[in-house]
């Protein structure tokens, strides 16, 4: 009856299109976009997402696991796939068999990984501050000795801002004194001989407020998809992004509820006065953060409608008795826009107390990825 199903993701790829001419042009000369399609590519589709950006002539991307590398080259992406986290040594094989490129995490790693029997490309993690992986950049003597271990083939070396999302002088501070660490290295390294490699060190938020920065890739994530980790979040750079994804359901049923009458598990919700209830066919196992039972909206009809009682996993209640014909088949957005209103990602994320990027690759895989009309 209907052509979408229970509840499904909406990708707008012209607004990916747009984002991506936008950031080029935020970005440095000879820069270029390395897009992280990691979980799930921001929950948006990574084999969709990717194939659209290949055909855009984007060539270079970073994923976080092997797994998520073989999805995309087994669907035919091609280029370099870096794999920015940790693969196991019982996964080494598929390394080298759909040529992907490996971080090396620290020293032991990449004797072990050396170690494996197979020629690995690699780009060397360096940690200029953030402490989390990489080999710490004022030990050259470890980072030469990767650079020239006979298995493995060097072709970048990056690091990880950790503050470049923040405004005040402490983090632009930490940050310019990470990015100077990091120069540090690529200067050592050149004058130690090897320079046929890449640099990153820039995410969305080094592009949008160090676009000054000089770096051979940058590895664009939630920019991409055309929103920001959070709603209060201000940039440097002018660029005029636009959302990618809407995440849209179904009404199941309508119900009348009267005045005393309770709903749902812990029966949380108690109507003081007759109201009308829509059963809307999406829940917390697709992504629905469960923190926003009582408190979260959705659009029905263009109009803005309360989340009432607990989420499910399967199903959420809404008050729809301010829309009058709502009925069963209704499609209801949770991110998007209807009528003359619109839910950013933001919002669910402010709502819910965490960030946009927590929200949009938590989207469960049994929501339907389709491209918008």
């Amino acid at each position: 009856m209907y052509k979408k199903g229970r509840a499904w993701i909406e990708l707008n790829m012209k607004n990916l299109a747009h984002n991506v001419e936008q950031l080029q042009l935020v970005l440095s000369d000879g820069c270029e976009i390395m897009p992280a399609i990691k979980a799930n590519a921001y929950g948006h589709g990574a084999v969709l997402i990717g194939t659209t950006l290949q055909e855009m002539g984007i060539r270079d991307f970073c994923v976080a696991t092997v797994n998520e590398a073989v999805e995309l080259r087994e669907a035919g992406i091609k280029g370099q796939i870096l794999i920015l986290g940790y693969t196991s040594p019982y996964q080494f094989e598929e390394l080298h068999r759909y040529r992907l490129t490996q971080t090396i995490v620290d020293l032991d790693y990449a004797k072990m990984l050396n170690d494996c029997g197979y020629q690995i490309n690699a780009h060397v993690g360096i940690d200029t501050g953030m402490h989390r992986l990489g080999i710490n950049s004022e030990d050259m003597e470890s980072i030469l000795y990767v650079c020239r271990l006979s298995n493995i083939k060097i072709t970048g070396v990056f690091s990880h801002l950790c503050v470049s999302d923040g405004s005040s002088e402490e983090d632009k501070e930490y940050t310019l004194k990470q990015v100077k660490k990091f120069n540090s290295v690529i200067n050592n390294l050149h004058l130690s001989g090897i320079k046929e490699f890449k640099t990153h060190i820039q995410g969305s938020y080094g592009v949008l407020n160090y676009p000054e920065l000089q770096f051979d890739y940058a590895r664009i994530g939630i920019a991409l998809y055309g929103v920001l980790s959070n709603s209060l979040d201000t940039i440097e750079a002018e660029a005029s992004l636009k959302p990618v994804l809407s995440l849209k359901s179904r009404v199941e049923c309508i119900k009348v509820l009267y005045e005393g009458d309770a709903l749902g598990y812990g029966l949380s919700y108690t109507a003081h006065n007759e109201i009308k209830v829509a059963v809307v066919s999406i829940g917390y196992a697709d992504g629905v953060p469960r923190e926003l039972s009582g408190i979260g909206h959705v659009l029905l009809r263009g109009i803005k409608v309360p989340i009432i009682g607990r989420i499910c996993m399967d199903q959420l209640f809404i008050d729809v008795t301010t829309v009058h014909d709502a009925k069963a088949g209704d499609e209801v957005v949770l991110i998007g826009k209807s009528g003359q209103l619109e839910i950013a990602a933001s919002e669910l994320a402010d709502d819910s107390h965490t960030i946009t990027n927590e929200i949009l690759s938590r989207l469960g895989n049994r929501l339907e990825r389709i491209e918008a009309n």
